[in-house]
């Protein structure tokens, strides 16, 4: 997940409503800029860990009541291959998937993996490096530019979940064209960052969507301008922040879908550090069929 809470060109401001009192940070450059340098995104972090994912997308109609919901369950497992994930899809609408089905998505698996493992082998070690080196330099560069494109203002602290938090409001600049994909995908939001004191991690997310942007596991639906934006993260195991919950609501366009209203939300947990005896379990098709 992108962090679009910072920019080039300070400002002060009052403290948020409910937020505590004493709001300003001591040196604001000073604090932006370890919060830069410590920014991965989470597709990075998730390389560690195994865990799960609940995936809700609710239509509503015109007065927010819920016309139809679709819930799926994943395991989400990382692979010995940097940033190539599995989402392992165990359960439709409370339903578990047979042991066929999740055997039908253990061997597709597997022949990609294959497959990405012969193209990786023909590659000497220099164009393996270069080919990493690369993928940083294109993540470093989003990071980059998120400083670059918004207009910020530190406007107070507030404990979330027992920690204290230094809240940060952001806005595009007028004008800016990004350059990165992620940097286009950051200019859709505005809205306020929770961001962790002590460790300078970002904590929690709201904001608000000043252009469409794609949602769901494929991006298949498109939430429309004015829809809502929230993002939450919890520190696991204290040592790494990973994402706990995202949440999408608002007018949405998708095929054969117009004028429908939705709230797509997701929630991530049951994190376990990933070996690689465990992608081996799923390989095999030995991997859990419950997230719990």
């Amino acid at each position: 997940m992108a962090v679009p809470f910072a920019g080039l060109a300070l400002h002060a401001a009052l403290p948020a409503r409910g937020a505590d009192s004493a709001a300003v940070v001591p040196d604001t450059r000073k604090f932006l800029e370890e919060v830069r340098q410590n920014l991965q995104s989470d597709e990075i972090l998730l390389d560690q860990y195994t865990f799960t994912e609940v995936f809700r997308e609710s239509r509503l109609d015109s007065n927010g009541g819920v016309k139809k919901t679709k819930t799926e369950v994943y395991e989400v497992y990382p692979s010995t291959q940097p940033r190539k994930i599995y989402r392992r899809l165990i359960s439709r609408d409370g339903a578990p998937l047979t042991e066929a089905e999740l055997a039908d998505q253990d061997r597709k698996q597997e022949e990609k993996t294959e497959r990405r493992e012969q193209k990786i082998a023909s590659q000497d070690d220099a164009t393996r490096q270069a080919h990493e080196d690369e993928k940083r330099a294109k993540e470093r560069a989003v990071v980059d530019e998120i400083f670059r494109m918004d207009d910020i203002g530190v406007v107070g602290r507030e404990t979330v979940d027992g920690r204290p938090t230094i809240i940060v409001s952001f806005v595009p600049r007028p004008g800016y064209r990004p350059v990165t994909q992620g940097g286009k995908v950051i200019q859709k939001l505005a809205g306020r960052a929770w961001i962790d004191e002590a460790d300078r991690q970002l904590v929690r997310l709201e904001a608000k969507l000043i252009d469409t942007m794609g949602v769901g596991p494929a991006k298949l639906a498109r939430l429309q301008k004015g829809a809502t934006a929230f993002f939450q993260r919890k520190k696991v195991n204290d040592e790494v922040w990973l994402p706990a919950e995202a949440r999408f609501q608002g007018a949405a366009k998708a095929l054969l879908l117009f004028g429908t209203r939705l709230d797509v939300h997701s929630t991530y947990g049951d994190y376990k550090k990933f070996s690689v005896s465990t992608e081996e379990d799923v390989s095999s098709g030995n991997g859990e069929s419950s997230p719990n």
